[in-house]
């Protein structure tokens, strides 16, 4: 995927480059296509990250089971993060599929983290559940909340009832 995205840059820029060189248009269309092509490429160049399977920062899925984590903590400037690696669970679908998420680091979540891992190698599956924090207000539905505004809690994941016979 890719490759068929860099190869799209590619054509991008280079009837962005024959349209300023050949073109007879005004100076200021020239600029706009500059600038925004120059935008283009900063908005491609951070979708291309997620692509390529670097942890996303968007917020997690409010019901997942923890899968692993990671907690890279403080030190000279870096200020920490906390990665998790989570299934979704939602009704009705089986997604099997995790995804990495970046959280920013704190001192609470990396107990709760540090607690689940030790409790999943004891072989105890840990669920989490993420809300958005209070006192955030609602945005539009197009604005989704960040990591960093969200409440999450990790519990041991509840066994599974059989339905009687």
């Amino acid at each position: 995927m890719t490759l068929q995205f860099s190869v799209a840059m590619v054509i991008v820029v280079f009837l962005s480059v024959l349209a300023l060189l050949f073109s007879h248009w005004p100076r200021w269309i020239k600029a706009v296509l500059t600038v925004g092509s120059l935008g283009f490429y900063f908005f491609a160049f951070n979708a291309v990250g997620s692509l390529l399977g670097q942890p996303s920062t968007d917020a997690l899925p409010p019901r997942f089971v923890m899968v692993a984590a990671f907690v890279d903590e403080p030190r000279p400037k870096f200020a920490g993060a906390i990665y998790l690696w989570v299934t979704p669970i939602e009704e009705g679908r089986n997604n099997m599929e995790p995804r990495a998420f970046k959280l920013p680091y704190s001192r609470p979540m990396h107990e709760q983290v540090a607690s689940g891992m030790k409790k999943g190698r004891d072989g105890v599956a840990q669920m989490g559940t993420a809300e958005a924090r209070s006192g955030t207000g609602h945005a539009p539905s197009w604005l989704k909340p960040g990591n960093d505004e969200q409440e999450i809690k990790i519990a041991d994941l509840p066994t599974p009832q059989l339905p009687e016979k």
